[in-house]
């Protein structure tokens, strides 16, 4: 039974036999149908650290190939028509996405029912995949960001997955076979873990008959367990200052602190603090480092959602004789939210962006797909979409100010800067 909440948003919440989770958004705005498939308690989470990437490896890979296409069948199916067809692996879950226009989704929905449930992993894809992706990490390699990222995520994390790389190391890449593929579907991808989640101009009668006729009688493997997060390893609670020197033109400064997890009461405050920091050219970080200080070619904030603690990430980009001053800067911005409470002004200006841009992030099928779909999959429910704009609407200056001081403490620090 929906929730007055969901009724209001015309939201459908339904369960298949099989225990498929099917969300529609009846949308008839545009003669448009988009889809998300999502499998929870998936995605890079669930990856030890010799299987690191087999999520994204899974998703490049997944349509290559099923039981009754190859790659060059699915490829002309999906672009005769000009729909799209994707796979993510995830950090916290792995989703396949289609669109197409409304005629044209029934067969759209029967080709990714195929492909969600009998895929091959021909050995020959996988063989250009694994070129592609080990490319891919040694391409990450020469850029001076993602070197700085990659080295704060692992003082941060260790262990943890999320200390890793999507895409996995060289050495985890290499040795993963097309049965280490095989077995990561069979383990992951069942009936009772996939939420579906459909919007456009289909009835939730319609959309439920569809999505029974092509997933119905879908059953688990016998061998497959319930699907469960790995138990992962803590995260590491001292901060450490890391630089790496390489052939750059300017410097990278990085500062994370640890947050929370997209399920804690904080996440909404510092999403909101985010926001204020480093989101757009009338961010705190950007008019104060950049256009009064000339500081920065490049600064901004970033905290995402996750379902175990995320980093609380602010970086700059700067000439490298402006290093130590960039850190200084950037600490001294993120140090004042906890000593100075936010203005009225500030903390609504704040919310105004954070919500208007929430709001216009789900104007198409897509979004509202993907934003139902990926909730769900995360545990929070499909009411998380009206609670959390709520949650950030409420948030005080005080409480502002007594989550800074809470979390937004003595910083990892990771530098990428010239010889």
């Amino acid at each position: 039974m929906a929730s007055d909440n969901q009724k209001q948003s015309k939201v459908n919440y339904q369960k298949l036999d099989n225990g498929i989770t099917l969300i529609t958004v009846n949308n008839p705005a545009a003669d448009i149908i988009s889809g998300g498939f999502f499998f929870s308690n998936c995605g890079s989470l669930v990856e030890p650290l010799p299987k690191s990437g087999i999520s994204n490896f899974v998703s490049s890979v997944i349509v290559k190939g099923t039981k009754n296409y190859s790659a060059l069948d699915i490829a002309d199916r999906v672009e005769s028509i000009g729909a799209s067809l994707g796979a993510d692996g995830g950090t916290d879950y792995f989703a396949l996405s289609l669109k197409t226009v409304s005629i044209d989704f029934a067969p759209m929905l029967e080709l990714i029912g195929e492909i969600i449930q009998f895929p091959t992993f021909p050995d020959e894809e996988v063989e250009r995949e694994r070129k592609i992706t080990l490319q891919s990490i040694r391409s990450q390699k020469e850029q001076p960001f993602n070197v700085a990222f990659h080295q704060l995520r692992q003082n941060m994390y260790g262990d943890h997955p999320y200390g890793q790389s999507s895409l996995g190391t060289q050495a985890s890449v290499t040795q993963m076979s097309a049965d280490d593929l095989r077995q990561y579907h069979q383990q992951y991808f069942r009936p009772d873990n996939l939420i579906v989640s459909i919007s456009g101009r289909i009835n939730d009668q319609e959309a439920f008959d569809l999505v029974n006729k092509n997933f119905g009688s879908w059953r688990p493997h016998p061998q497959s367990a319930s699907a469960k997060a790995i138990a992962t390893p803590k995260i590491s609670t001292n901060p450490s200052h890391q630089v790496i020197t390489q052939d750059t033109q300017q410097s990278i400064v990085i500062l994370g602190y640890q947050g929370v997890e997209v399920a804690d009461p904080d996440y909404s405050v510092l999403k909101l603090l985010s926001t204020y920091l480093g989101n757009g050219l009338s961010s705190r970080l950007f008019v104060e480092l950049r256009e009064k200080r000339g500081l920065a070619y490049d600064v901004s904030a970033f905290f995402p959602t996750r379902l175990e603690p995320a980093p609380f990430i602010v970086y700059m980009g700067t000439a490298p004789e402006n290093t130590e001053i960039a850190i200084e800067g950037l600490s001294q911005e993120v140090a004042r939210l906890s000593e100075i409470k936010l203005s009225e002004t500030e903390l609504q200006g704040a919310k105004n962006k954070f919500l208007g841009q929430y709001a216009l992030g789900k104007q198409t099928n897509g979004a509202i797909a993907q934003t139902y779909g990926w909730y769900e999959s995360l545990g929070l429910g499909i009411d998380f979409d009206l609670e959390f704009p709520q949650a950030v609407a409420q948030v005080t200056a005080e409480a502002a100010q007594a989550t800074a001081q809470k979390y937004l403490q003595d910083p990892f620090i990771s530098i990428v800067k010239p010889e």
